[in-house]
Parts: C-alpha cells; structure tokens; sequence
C-alpha cells in the first residue's frame, strides 16, 4: 500500500493528534515517515530608515526558526521512535505552506501526505482558507486527512 509518508507538523496540538495517527498507521502499513515543517521566510520589519525596536536579525530570526522546527520535527521523530517507525525530518521556508508541502513530497519521492486539517467552515473556512485544502486542490498525489 503507501511505504513512504509525508507528515506536515506545525506544532499545534492537532498536528500532534495526526502525528500520533500517522505512526500508528505507518506501522501497520511497514511504512515511512517524512516530519516535515514549512516556515515563513524571513521579513525585516524594516520602513525606510526606521528600524523598530522589536527588529530581528536574520541571524536570530534562523536560530528562532530553526529552533522551532527541532522541536516540533523532534516530537514527530520521538513517537515514531516509541512505535520503531523510520523518521526522517524536513524543514523549508516558504510563504506559501501548501506548495512547500507538495514540493517536499515530491522531493523525498513520498506517495501519501498525512495531515490535520483545522475543520474550519463557512466564512472562516472562506476568509482563513485551508492549507489542507490547497494542497488537496493542487496535490496529484493522495491525501489523507486527519481531523
């Protein structure tokens, strides 16, 4: 069946219910996992010659970054660990989490993408949008949604 799967993680406590999913069928299905996190790129908050007190160096902007994706990427990998599922973990920066997504399962040749969806509906759903759903929407490969 799928041997290979993708799971996005943005740290929020319904990525980690997927994650847990996800293990769990990975190892009845004798497959893989690939955690992976999108990060926004960065962005001074520069505005001509004022630089605001709040400004973050792209050095400390990285390590921040950085930081967050070990853990959550590292969470990922602890349960997969627990359940002796192969892990192996990704980070890109993007601004647009959905392509960066379907780039990275294409990437790491994965033929399912495992992910948590907010569930958000009606005018929410329309004004938010969905990042699974773009991905469902621009994604040739299957797509399993967890809610």
């Amino acid at each position: 069946m799928f041997k290979h799967i993708l799971l996005p993680t943005d740290g929020s406590r319904l990525s980690a219910r997927a994650a847990k999913a996800a293990v769990r069928f990975a190892r009845t299905n004798g497959a893989r996992i690939t955690a992976f996190h999108a990060a926004p790129p960065y962005r001074p908050d520069i505005s001509g010659d004022f630089i605001p007190a709040s400004f973050t160096s792209l050095a400390e902007y990285t390590k921040q970054v950085n930081t967050k994706a070990e853990k959550y990427l590292g969470q990922v990998k602890q349960l997969a660990d627990a359940a002796k599922v192969r892990c192996a973990t990704a980070c890109a920066s993007s601004d647009s989490p959905h392509e960066a997504i379907i780039e990275a399962a294409k990437t790491h040749k994965c033929d399912l993408i495992f992910m948590a969806s907010h569930g958000r509906r009606g005018l929410a759903g329309l004004l938010i949008g969905s990042e699974t759903t773009k991905v469902l929407t621009h994604c040739k490969l299957p797509v399993l949604v967890y809610r």
